[in-house]
C-alpha cells in the first residue's frame, strides 16, 4: 500500500519526466525506477508507467499533426503494425512473470540508456539519408516489419521507443526528418495506447499513482516548454543517460 510520501516521490519523478521529455526525451528512465523504489512490483510499475505517460504521447502527436498531411497512404501499414505490435508487447509483458521481468529490468534500463545516448547520431543519419534518396525509392510497405518489431518492444517496456521508431522509419521510408518525426510521434502514441488499453483491462494498474503522475507530467511538460531556450537538450540527455546507467548498475549488483 502506497503512503503519502510515496506519492510525493512519484509526483516529483513524473514532474521531472515531463520536463525531460519536453526537452530531451528519456523520462521513463526516471519514473520507472522510482515506482519500483516505492514498492510497486516491476510488472505493475511498468504497466502503471505506460498508462500514466500516455497523455504525453498524445500531446506530442497533436503538436506535429500538420506534418502528417500527405502521408495518409502510409498510415494503412504504419498504424496496424503499431497497434498490433504494442498489443503483442503488452501481452508478452503480462506473461513474462514478475521474477523474470525483474531480472530483465537492469538490461532493459541499460539498453534504453544506450538508445537515448545514440539519439543524435540516429537523427543525423536519418537527415543524411533523407537528403541522398528520392521519395518512393524503397517499397514503403516493408516499413511494417521493423515498425512492428519496434512496437513489440514499446508495448513491452517502451523506454527509448522513439529512437527505435525513427531508425526504422529512416531505413524504409524516404522523406524529410520533420515528416518522419511527425510519423514517429503517431507511431509511438499508437503503440502506447494499444498497450495501455490492454493494461487497463488486464494489467495491475496502480490508479492513484497514474493520477498523480499524469498531472505532474503535464505540469512538467509545460515547465519544460518554458525552459526550452535555457537548458541545452544534449546536456540534459546525457544526464538522463548517466542516471539510467547508474540505476542499471544498482539493479545488477542487488
Amino acid at each position: 500500500m502506497l503512503e503519502g510520501w510515496d506519492f510525493v516521490f512519484i509526483g516529483l519523478a513524473a514532474l521531472a519526466a515531463g520536463m525531460i521529455n519536453a526537452l530531451a526525451g528519456g523520462g521513463t528512465l526516471v519514473t520507472f525506477p522510482v515506482l519500483m523504489a516505492v514498492g510497486i512490483p516491476a510488472v505493475s510499475a511498468n504497466v502503471t508507467n505506460t498508462v500514466a505517460l500516455l497523455p504525453g504521447y498524445f500531446g506530442a502527436t497533436l503538436a506535429q499533426l500538420k506534418d502528417l498531411k500527405g502521408q495518409e497512404k502510409r498510415l494503412w501499414f504504419v498504424l496496424p503494425a503499431s497497434v498490433v505490435g504494442g498489443l503483442l508487447g503488452g501481452i508478452l509483458l503480462l506473461n513474462t512473470g514478475e521474477k523474470l521481468f525483474r531480472d530483465l529490468v537492469p538490461y532493459l534500463i541499460l539498453a534504453a540508456s544506450l538508445l537515448l545516448a545514440v539519439q543524435d547520431p540516429v537523427r543525423a543519419w536519418v537527415m543524411k539519408r533523407a537528403g541522398q534518396h528520392a521519395p518512393g525509392e524503397l517499397a514503403e510497405r516493408w516499413a511494417a516489419i521493423p515498425l512492428g518489431l519496434a512496437a513489440i518492444y514499446g508495448g513491452y517496456f517502451g523506454a527509448g521507443l522513439s529512437v527505435i521508431v525513427l531508425a526504422a522509419l529512416g531505413i524504409t521510408l524516404e522523406d524529410s526528418l520533420t515528416r518522419l518525426n511527425g510519423l514517429k510521434q503517431l507511431v509511438s502514441f499508437c503503440v502506447n495506447i494499444s498497450a495501455a488499453v490492454f493494461f487497463v483491462f488486464s494489467g495491475p494498474v496502480v490508479w492513484m499513482a497514474v493520477l498523480v503522475m499524469a498531472l505532474a507530467a503535464l505540469l512538467g511538460g509545460w515547465l519544460g516548454g518554458r525552459l526550452a531556450g535555457q537548458i541545452k537538450p544534449t546536456t540534459l540527455r546525457w544526464l538522463v543517460v548517466g542516471i539510467g546507467v547508474i540505476v542499471s548498475i544498482i539493479y545488477f549488483v542487488r
